[in-house]
């Protein structure tokens, strides 16, 4: 995503320093906070890219048993795998600057598939509660690869818009369609809290690992995306003196917020696994309820 703001060519004025006002001591604050976010860069790649390879098999294996679920967690999962390469295209030295240009087109692919395969991951989690009939009888691996293209056709125009549309509306457009999924992923948690009650044919470990899943699709995209956009929309554009002097910190944390993605996308493969995750959420439950049997007065 910082690919739309640092360039080989235009580097200061990415951060919102000029040429007139930029000096030294801006330069080694750049210097040092750019170390910092390539050796975190190191780690999560290095952490990551083995596990996410790890997972996206695992879950080939379950979509081979006519299982529907994975089919977004997998596509999700390869938008990780993208986003890596990339991250080793930005740290590696003397990258040939139309090889940086087709990653940046890749990145912002990748990044905008990713949200929208969460709302996919969502969606498909509410339709199980909510619409549990509907859904059986609906649901098919057809059904959901032609939405898995539908999502990466949209993607990658939405890049190349990006990447040959003018300033004013690259700043403007990128912020605004990460933002869309946002009341989508709020309307479903709170839908499919809504239909619990009501949804007898779902067993109640699923139900917990379906709430689980959709808590944990909002908090990925509200703690690691929402910085970056706000940034976008809000900081890089306020040059109040408060938001002028720590604008470059915010742009750097906000960078390793949404480089931090991927790995966070690896809990939603743990959640679609049953086993220890289960016990681990009707341990939270049952202390929940028993706190709450604690607190309510005796009659």
């Amino acid at each position: 995503m910082e690919g739309l703001y640092i360039n080989s060519s235009s580097q200061d004025q990415s951060y919102g320093y000029s040429n007139t006002t930029f000096n030294y001591q801006d330069y080694e604050q750049k210097k040092k906070l750019r170390l910092i976010l390539n050796v975190v860069t190191y780690i999560i790649v290095a952490v990551g890219l083995p596990l996410t390879l790890v997972a996206i098999y695992s879950l080939y294996s379950m979509v081979r048993r006519d299982h529907v679920a994975p089919i977004y967690l997998i596509n999700l999962l390869i938008t990780d795998i993208l986003q890596f390469c990339y991250m080793i295209v930005r740290v590696a030295p003397n990258v040939d600057e139309k090889i940086n240009f087709i990653f940046i087109f890749i990145y912002h692919s990748a990044v905008l598939a990713s949200v929208f395969f969460m709302v996919c991951i969502a969606l498909e989690r509410y339709l199980v509660i909510a619409h549990p009939l509907w859904y059986r009888c609906r649901r098919t691996i057809k059904s959901s690869v032609v939405l898995c293209v539908l999502v990466w056709v949209l993607s990658a125009v939405s890049a190349v818009l990006l990447q040959f549309s003018n300033h004013v509306i690259r700043y403007t457009l990128f912020p605004v369609l990460l933002l869309l999924p946002f009341p989508l992923l709020i309307f479903f948690l709170v839908g499919t809290l809504k239909a619990l009650s009501a949804s007898i044919s779902v067993p109640t470990d699923e139900k917990r690992r379906i709430v689980g899943i959709l808590v944990l699709v909002l908090l990925i995209y509200t703690l690691l995306f929402l910085p970056k956009i706000i940034w976008l929309l809000k900081v890089n554009n306020d040059n109040t003196w408060f938001l002028k002097k720590y604008k470059l910190r915010l742009y750097f944390q906000s960078s390793i917020f949404i480089r931090l993605s991927p790995l966070a996308d690896l809990f939603l493969y743990v959640f679609m696994r049953k086993g220890f995750i289960d016990k681990l959420l009707a341990y939270v439950c049952c202390r929940r309820m028993d706190s709450n049997d604690i607190s309510s007065p005796s009659v």
